[in-house]
């Protein structure tokens, strides 16, 4: 089995058991789950007792610039022009002579830990990489630290974390708390449902009227959330306990993965996510699809802290090397190694925007 066979893809279960899986070849896929759920614990999110990002090591994070406020945001894409200037953000990296990444480490395709060798692979490590070898010389100047959907920004507050590479949507909203590089892949946002209704009625069809009265699970801090809030179709997809702090998630989750684990042990009827992500889940579970079309158009771009200018710069211009050369790029490598079988038909990376 390689490291390619949707039955390897990571799943977790935060604080309960997996009644019923799907697609996962019987007791030789649930141990390789075992394995990848073990992994989880091993990669630690700070070395504190405090909170998730108390006792940072990323060193201390100089804020100068402001790339653009919600207020006055008009087109959330525009990003600094490519440039090899060197400030505080990269003259730290180089004397700590590692680039520090936050990247999941389960979601299929994206970022996952590969249960027979234990690596972290896919589309978003791979761009890691190239930000490593760029500025430090080597691919594997990298730390990995997992983290989970809700406290990306977090991790770069707290200068957790350089960067964050997590198929992260640039928005204007973010655009107060972060520094975003140029887009490095177009998304939107659609509903993963099983093929098959169990109750044996319509069943869901899209981002429509058929959500309603379904249960959707989202991940907190998402744009799949927020799209949620605007338009339901009389869904529920709120828990009671939303914006109390309170601990057990049934409907917004920490990890957008646990709404699969979710949908799999039949507490929810519906996922809403991002396709590129929804496509590796319905990859790893033959019993669930995407359906009806994407209802967004997003970009996921590279996060800094807000105000890293110099290495907003210096990952716009390794995403100028990276799209490069056509079919023969970096990035159309790295997509037709992870991306092509769930999301086919892409050509070329989305053209980069700059501020003037």
């Amino acid at each position: 089995m390689t490291a390619k066979d949707p039955r390897t893809g990571p799943r977790t279960a935060r604080g309960g058991r997996l009644n019923r899986l799907r697609g996962w070849g019987g007791v030789t896929a649930m141990a390789a789950a075992c394995a990848v759920t073990a992994s989880l614990t091993l990669l630690p999110l700070s070395h504190g007792s405090g909170g998730p990002f108390d006792g940072a090591d990323a060193g201390p994070g100089t804020a100068h610039a402001v790339q653009t406020r919600a207020d006055d945001c008009t087109d959330p894409e525009a990003s600094l022009p490519p440039g090899l200037a060197e400030g505080d953000a990269i003259k730290r990296i180089k004397e700590r002579g590692k680039l520090i990444a936050g990247v999941d480490q389960n979601s299929f395709q994206w970022g996952f830990r590969n249960p027979e060798s234990g690596n972290l692979e896919g589309f978003d490590i791979d761009l890691v990489r190239a930000i490593a070898k760029d500025i430090l010389g080597s691919p594997d100047k990298v730390i990995f630290r997992a983290i989970p959907t809700n406290q990306r920004i977090a991790a770069l507050e707290n200068d957790k974390v350089d960067v964050v590479v997590r198929t992260m949507t640039i928005n204007c909203a973010r655009l107060d708390q972060v520094s975003f590089s140029t887009a490095y892949f177009q998304a939107g946002q659609q509903v993963l449902a099983p093929k098959a209704d169990p109750k044996g009625d319509a069943g869901i069809t899209g981002f429509n009227s058929s959500l309603a009265g379904k249960r959707v699970c989202t991940a907190e801090g998402s744009t799949a959330y927020e799209a949620l809030e605007k338009e339901s179709f009389g869904s529920v997809f709120k828990d009671k306990h939303d914006g109390t702090g309170a601990d057990e998630d049934k409907l917004t989750v920490p990890n957008q993965l646990d709404c699969l684990v979710r949908l799999q042990m039949g507490e929810v009827d519906a996922v809403v996510t991002d396709n590129a992500l929804a496509a590796g889940q319905a990859a790893q579970d033959p019993a669930v699809e995407l359906k009806g079309a994407p209802f967004t158009t997003e970009y996921y771009g590279v996060a800094t802290k807000k105000g890293a200018d110099d290495l907003v710069s210096r990952v716009n211009k390794v995403l100028v090397g990276y799209r490069a050369g056509g079919a023969d790029s970096l990035w159309m490598q790295s997509y037709r190694k992870w991306l092509n079988a769930g999301l086919p038909g892409i050509t070329a990376p989305p053209a980069p925007k700059y501020r003037n």
